[in-house]
């Protein structure tokens, strides 16, 4: 597919965003232990100081279209990353376990007020016949950032008692790098339009954004809303955003039904669940980092090809299959094909559903709520990725293996449902298409 250039390097800046969100994520898997040691944490206080970014995350979901709108997506980008940054820095320095926490929860800000941010900007300077491939480049660099943050934790092990402090220190140095370069990106023209009435200058970005179509944006831009101003100011929880509303909880909700983050959190814990050796443990981490990586590509390569639907019914009973047969080998008792089973796994989710969901929830939603929106499919993804974390080593010590991926197939048997019902096909179309479509 052939990329405007301008758009391309605007949305590869964006989509850096997700590198330092997959970074910040991971890169705690190497310091875990030993900031249990230093600081003598109780279990529960160990677990509080991991997990706190993850309610930092749901937070800057939760409220991270709020500056969208007020400042813009560009100025939301660069303080997100002045976030990762601050967080870097203090985090490495930390005398304490709460010092430690605190500039840990403000990384999961980032991590939250990113995943609103980024898609939702890519998706506002995309053209319609290449947005898919270009917002699933959020994907990608999160999927990227986590490997990086693997293999940096281990070049970095061997360095003296303190690594731990250069592991999470060194993501000062993206992270101060993407604040520089996202300051180079242009400015959405929806917003610009939508929120400033600024048209020229959303015309003259919209001229280098997509030159062969421009007049034809600007008129649909302006036409839907200066539709939406002469109706009631909108309320976003209303009847007249029913369909995207729930478009975008379900399918930020069977994500997670997925399991997705049990077996990435707990892959070693899994393996060891079917009887594997306890060495098995790095080779399932890095070997589900590298899968996970490659097959994003090749979503990538597809969504705007096959579309995002056809991509999802093919992942959806790729589940099926790979936990169905992951929960036969619990119950039998008969675990030679597990690991083989959770790769694939980890393929087909993801080229589906890891490659569709930014992309999809920046689409579904009207210009005039799109912030809101993507909040709210964020807010969603992160508060069902924090349950299932929180409660899969409970559920698993009293139930086993067995029942656990039964209910993850059931839970994937029903998201086939929702995509062949009421998922719509989204390839191909503007935003302003998308919104016509959808509102009727």
């Amino acid at each position: 597919m052939n990329f405007n250039r301008y758009v391309f390097l605007s949305a590869i800046v964006a989509a850096l965003g997700g590198f330092l969100f997959g970074f910040d994520t991971a890169v705690i898997s190497g310091a875990e232990q030993e900031i249990q040691r230093l600081w003598q944490l109780t279990d529960l206080e160990h677990g509080l100081a991991v997990a706190i970014a993850l309610y930092g995350t749901v937070l800057g979901a939760l409220f991270g279209g709020i500056p969208a709108n007020a400042i813009g997506r560009k100025q939301t980008l660069f303080w997100v990353g002045i976030l990762y940054l601050v967080s870097a820095i203090g985090s490495a320095l930390a005398p304490d376990e709460i010092t430690f926490m605190i500039f840990r929860f403000i990384g999961g800000v980032g991590v939250g007020a990113s995943s609103v941010a980024a898609p939702m900007y890519i998706s506002e300077i995309s053209p319609a016949k290449s947005r898919g491939t270009l917002v699933a480049l959020f994907q990608f660099n999160i999927v990227l950032g986590i490997v990086i943050a693997y293999v940096s934790n281990y070049l970095l092990s061997d360095i003296g008692d303190q690594a731990w402090r250069s592991m999470l220190g060194v993501e000062a140095v993206p992270a101060l790098i993407y604040c520089i370069m996202v300051t180079f990106v242009p400015k959405s023209p929806r917003w610009l339009i939508i929120r400033k009435n600024a048209r020229e200058k959303a015309m003259e970005i919209l001229q280098k954004l997509d030159p062969e179509h421009v007049t034809e944006s600007m008129r649909a831009i302006i036409r839907n809303h200066e539709e939406n101003i002469s109706k009631a100011k909108p309320v976003f929880f209303s009847s007249r955003y029913k369909i995207p509303i729930m478009l975008a909880i379900a399918f930020a909700f069977f994500n997670q039904m997925a399991g997705i983050n049990a077996i990435i959190y707990y892959a070693p814990r899994i393996f060891e669940m079917a009887g594997l050796e306890t060495g098995s443990a790095l080779l399932s981490t890095t070997g589900i980092g590298i899968t996970n990586l490659i097959f994003t590509m090749l979503g990538i390569v597809l969504i705007d090809r096959t579309g995002r639907k056809r991509l999802m019914l093919i992942g959806s009973l790729g589940l099926i299959l790979m936990l169905g047969l992951v929960a036969r080998s619990f119950y039998l008792e008969s675990f030679t094909g597990v690991p083989l089973f959770l790769f694939t796994y980890i393929a087909f989710f993801a080229m589906s559903q890891g490659a569709v969901i930014w992309v999809f929830i920046s689409e579904i939603f009207p210009n005039e709520v799109r912030a809101q929106g993507q909040s709210l499919g964020s807010f969603t993804h992160w508060i069902m990725a924090a349950i299932v974390a929180n409660i899969f080593p409970g559920l698993a010590s009293a139930f086993g293996g067995g029942p656990i991926f039964l209910f993850f197939t059931i839970m994937m048997i029903l998201q086939l449902i929702f995509v062949i019902r009421f998922m719509p096909e989204t390839k191909g179309k503007s935003l302003e298409e998308l919104e016509s479509t959808l509102m009727d």
